[in-house]
């Protein structure tokens, strides 16, 4: 049985409500600067975008290896051959 990877909640997200998110884009603008602040989005964004690739190869991987297994397991094991010389069969 092949399991998927568990995703990544970003559920406390929900809980912020107006105010919150203004605190915080304030507090971003005075640490890191109205010109800093593009460049960190777009970083994040990129980080963001390389981890969620990094993420689908290893469940791609781990999938492919699962299968592979599952076939392995179901595969028939060759059986013995009778003797062609045993035939009971009288003249």
């Amino acid at each position: 049985m092949v399991t998927s990877l568990p995703n990544i909640s970003l559920g406390f997200l929900q809980n912020l409500g107006p105010w919150e998110i203004t605190l915080i884009v304030v507090l971003a603008l005075l640490l890191f600067g109205g010109k800093k602040l593009p460049e960190l989005a777009r970083g994040a964004g990129k980080a963001i975008k390389e981890f969620r690739g990094a993420t689908a190869d290893a469940e791609k991987t781990f999938k492919d290896a699962m299968n592979e297994a599952e076939v392995a397991q179901k595969k028939p094991t060759d059986e013995p051959s009778k003797p062609a010389g045993n035939s009971t069969a009288t003249s």
